[in-house]
């Protein structure tokens, strides 16, 4: 008597195609999950602009006048948009598949540790509060032209990974930085503050938006054997290693010559070149590194420059003798 066998079922993809298996096969996220899926490193990028914009408006005002409610509100803006899109990233690059392709710490959405629709929501709930603080600014400011550029804010951080068409995915992630979160966080902060941007907050904005983009830069050159296969064709993808080396270095010093020129006016920004002391290894790191081990470290290095030298930068605006 012959027997029939059953040909194998094949193993079913969960959306966005990670590895978890069946549910329940991957522990379900604990706090420490979802606080790095908030991705705390990449928060100085967002303080930075704030207090340089908030520097510069204190440079403008009247001695004494501080508007301490205003600049809360726009680090709240800063914060929640940047902690909102990169749960937005998890849950886009989740769904699409990319992060199946990682070799670096796991994501929420990828891992299967938590629900796609759970990401998404969580994201959306810090791009509410990003929108309900900047609103609060409209109010105070009485600029209710700078809803739209609030609105263009969010929409920037949502298609950088989502949608159909994610920008991200194209090479354009550093413009949208450079813009976002330099010159319309910094310039923003100081207008919400004294309805005019200065000069000098314009050199501070362009300073802060090439950190954040040095930042942009390195993590997509660890990743970029991943992110070719996944087809995700971020500038470094398209340019390559050599070149990604040469551009982040270029994106960590070129503010120190902007530094040089606002110290001949502000003499306290002379102090920001202790900076260097974390911008220069992280650099040399970044352009000999062998292991994505150690462009994490530059990575780091880069974020807490880019903190230092807008915290040295908003110093001097606010308190150097002229």
């Amino acid at each position: 008597m012959s027997s029939t066998r059953r040909k194998p079922k094949p193993k079913s993809k969960r959306k966005g195609g990670h590895p978890a298996g069946r549910p329940g096969a991957v522990a379900p996220a604990r706090f420490g999950d979802w606080v790095g899926g908030a991705r705390l490193r990449t928060l100085p990028l967002a303080i930075a602009p704030v207090l340089v914009g908030t520097g510069a408006a204190v440079d403008a005002s009247d001695p004494g006048v501080f508007h301490w409610i205003r600049a809360i509100l726009c680090l709240v803006v800063a914060l929640c948009l940047q902690i909102g899109v990169n749960y937005a990233n998890d849950y886009s690059d989740g769904i699409r598949g990319t992060d199946a392709y990682r070799i670096g710490p796991s994501r929420l959405t990828g891992s299967g540790k938590a629900k796609p629709r759970v990401v998404l929501a969580v994201a959306l709930v810090f791009f509410g509060l990003a929108a309900l603080a900047g609103l609060l600014l409209v109010v105070a400011s009485q600029q209710w032209w700078l809803l739209i550029v609030g609105a263009a804010a969010i929409a920037a951080a949502w298609f950088y990974t989502g949608g159909k068409h994610p920008y991200g995915y194209y090479g354009l992630g550093e413009i949208f930085v450079f813009v976002f979160f330099g010159l319309v966080a910094t310039a923003g902060t100081m207008y919400v503050q004294v309805l005019n941007v200065s000069q000098v907050a314009w050199f501070g904005a362009v300073a802060v938006g090439l950190f954040a983009c040095a930042v942009l830069v390195v993590n997509n050159l660890r990743d970029i054997a991943v992110d070719e296969e996944a087809g995700k064709r971020t500038l470094s993808v398209l340019i390559g290693r050599a070149w990604s080396r040469v551009l982040f270095a270029i994106f960590v010093l070129v503010p120190f010559l902007i530094l040089a020129l606002i110290s001949l006016i502000y003499t306290l920004g002379w102090l920001g070149f202790f900076t260097l002391i974390a911008a220069v290894p992280a650099v040399i790191i970044a352009l000999f590194a062998r292991t994505p081990r150690e462009l994490i470290i530059s990575l780091q290095l880069t974020s807490i420059s880019a903190l230092a030298y807008a915290a040295f930068l908003a110093a001097a605006l606010a308190w150097s003798p002229l």
